[in-house]
């Protein structure tokens, strides 16, 4: 709970201030049982007091074009429509920064060359949040999100050298929660002899945030010299996708509905001894692209591929069906999740076709499963799914396919949604005009 939006939200409903503060003591003592009254009413007295004196200031450092478009409302962090459009007005607003591979390109990972006599070899560096329903399961949430940020850095054709770590838990959280996260991390980094060497731990929101809910992420820094960004898919490449048993997407689903074995099918390191097996061998220089299953399913890798590419990406559903591991298949569709649109964490590769048996060959040798699932064809950027002979729009929807109970509950496509578009790139407009007002005045000293 955070106490401090309770205040402000009861100050802007017009509550008394008197029964704000009774109130939020009530609140107080639900989450701290073990409190005195007289402790939670001076707690709750202070929040009122700190909500007024930061109420009204103005000025660029203390105010911000607000949107009135709510994350959730817009599907941020759903991996559908909104969240790619939000994603790409971040991108607006971080601008042309000269890198090898920019947010721009929407790649999860980015790349600078190193300079002088290193000029050829690639600093690639990615970060990845953990998913938020494991905040209960830290060590799965640690696990899963090490898993991933790896991912991107191995898609990127890049060999990970480090992983440094984000955990914030609320106020009322355990402490045994950072060691459980930190010790799911490390489970992957010692296995891949990726280390890891920094970090950061705080509360979520300070004193403001009361109960247990914990937040974090994972990031890893890599070393390439050959580049397998979307960028690099061509028509006539060959899309190839490895078994997938998920990961926090997947733990996720099943934790929420009842299906807890199929968690232990997700504690595996096959994509990333898949990928690290690539990268050591010639073939890796024939790839021209590579990805994860991740944003929205593989609907949502597909359009992000198509548009990065400026291609047709056409996928055949005969193909991909059976890719999944079969209990995690088995319990989608027991639950009626698409699995089309739902985070698989499979490794997506694209290359010319000459390439593709010796590829294979790789993966396999690896201990992973891999089919060929589509091609890169010329014309108008798009995704297509083939399904009994016949080609159909394959664009993500508004959000990815809705995996827990409550997801489906609030999977609803906003009526208005190019309205709130419209909010949304006025919000960003407004931020990249504040960030060059700032850096004026800071170049005037």
């Amino acid at each position: 709970m955070d106490i401090e939006e309770y205040v402000r939200r009861g100050f802007r409903q017009g509550v008394p201030e008197e029964t704000l503060c009774r109130a939020l003591a009530d609140q107080i003592r639900v989450y701290k049982p073990d409190e005195e009254h007289e402790y939670a009413a001076r707690f709750a007295q202070a929040v009122i007091s700190e909500v007024k004196n930061s109420t009204g200031l103005s000025g660029d450092f203390f105010t911000f074009h607000r949107s009135g478009v709510s994350m959730g409302s817009f599907g941020v962090g759903s991996r559908g429509t909104g969240d790619f459009f939000a994603h790409r007005q971040i991108a607006r607003v971080i601008g042309k920064t000269g890198a090898a591979v920019g947010v721009e390109e929407m790649d999860d990972a980015g790349v600078v060359e190193l300079p002088g006599p290193a000029q050829g070899r690639y600093v690639v560096c990615t970060v990845d949040g953990m998913h938020s329903r494991l905040s209960e399961f830290p060590f799965l949430a640690g696990f899963h999100v090490t898993r991933a940020t790896l991912r991107d850095v191995y898609v990127m054709g890049a060999r990970p050298l480090m992983l440094f770590s984000d955990i914030h838990v609320a106020d009322d959280g355990d402490v045994a929660k950072i060691f459980e996260y930190t010790a799911g991390i490390t489970t992957v980094g010692e296995m891949m002899g990726v280390p890891l060497v920094s970090g950061s731990t705080l509360r979520i929101g300070g004193d403001m945030v009361l109960g247990e809910r914990m937040s974090g992420c994972v990031g890893t820094v890599g070393i390439a010299q050959h580049l397998t960004p979307r960028r690099g898919a061509v028509p006539g490449d060959i899309i190839m996708m490895t078994e997938g048993a998920g990961g926090g997407t997947i733990a996720t689903a099943a934790i929420y509905s009842g299906f807890p074995e199929v968690v232990d099918r997700t504690i595996n390191l096959h994509f990333l001894k898949a990928a690290e097996a690539l990268l050591a061998s010639p073939s890796v220089g024939m790839v021209h692209a590579m990805t994860d299953v991740t944003n929205g399913g593989l609907r949502g890798d597909a359009h992000e591929l198509a548009h990065t590419a400026g291609c047709r990406v056409v996928i055949e559903e005969e193909q991909v069906r059976g890719i999944a591991d079969r209990n995690v298949q088995e319990m989608l569709d027991a639950l009626l999740i698409d699995y089309l649109g739902v985070s698989l964490d499979s490794l997506l590769i694209v290359a010319p076709g000459e390439a593709v048996p010796d590829i294979r060959k790789v993966v396999r040798e690896a201990g992973v499963r891999i089919e060929e699932i589509g091609r890169i064809e010329e014309g108008s950027p798009g995704a297509y799914l083939v399904t009994d002979g016949k080609e159909r729009d394959f664009t993500p929807r508004f959000r990815e396919s809705a995996y827990t109970p409550v997801k489906k509950v609030v999977d609803r496509h906003p009526p208005d949604l190019d309205a709130m578009k419209m909010a949304v790139a006025h919000a960003a407009d407004a931020a990249i005009e504040k960030k060059n007002r700032i850096i004026r005045y800071l170049k005037s000293g």
